[in-house]
Formats: structure tokens, sequence, C-alpha cells
């Protein structure tokens, strides 16, 4: 299992990130996959693209976002997105535990992806602040 996090300052105020910090918000934000149905009052979202599709798991943080893949491909998908005030602004923060279950070369690849979409995400999750 490989661990990724990114960082990305956005100048607005935690209650406007607070706001657009959805589970739809994070996942079409990422770029890998379209959310095809929500459950559960949206705490359960199905996403697909390239043949697979995957299930997410969402809880709600005092300070952000989490969420777990609890069906698909990876043997471990596991993120975490927080914000915290930071001078004139917020400091948006992603986590995420990623391993494909196969050799560690593969995690690494996996690892190396997921830091991508996190980038993304946060980027969009800043869009969406605007």
């Amino acid at each position: 299992m490989h661990e990724v996090e990114v960082s990305r300052f956005v100048q607005t105020y935690p209650e406007v990130v607070a706001e657009a910090l959805t589970p739809e918000t994070v996942l079409e934000a990422e770029g890998s996959f379209a959310v095809r149905d929500t459950e559960d009052g949206g705490d359960r979202v199905t996403v697909g693209g390239y043949g697979l599709e995957l299930v997410f798991e969402f809880s709600d943080r005092e300070d952000g976002i989490e969420y777990d893949q609890v069906e698909g491909p990876l043997e471990t998908l596991r993120t975490t997105v927080r914000y915290e005030h930071e001078d004139e602004g917020t400091r948006l923060t992603a986590r995420s535990e990623v391993a494909v279950g196969g050799p560690g070369v593969v995690d690494r690849v996996a690892a190396w992806k997921r830091r991508g979409e996190l980038r993304r995400a946060l980027a969009g999750i800043g869009e969406a602040c605007r």
C-alpha cells in the first residue's frame, strides 16, 4: 500500500469550501470517472468509465470529507479531503491510501496516478468555490 498527499491554497473562506465539498464535486473533479448514481442521501456514489465501475461510501468530517472504495478493482482506496483556515483563505489537503494487491511496482503506479487525481480534485474544488 502507498500513501499520497497533496495540498492547495484557495483564496476563500472555509465555510465556502465546506459547502462546495460534496461527493459529486470531488469525484467529478478527480477526472477519471463520471458519477453514475448516488444512494443513501448522496453518501454512496457509483462512478464509472473505461469499462470499470466503482462504488464509494462517503462520510462527513468536521473539517472535510472521507471516502472509501467499497466495490471496485482496487484492494484499498481510502481518501480524506480536509480544509483549514490559512492566512486569508483555506488550505485544502487530500490524502489517499491506495493498493492494487499486485506486485509493488503496480502499487507505485497506482499511487502516481492517484496523486494526479487528487491534484485535479483540489483544483476542481477550488473552482467550485468561486
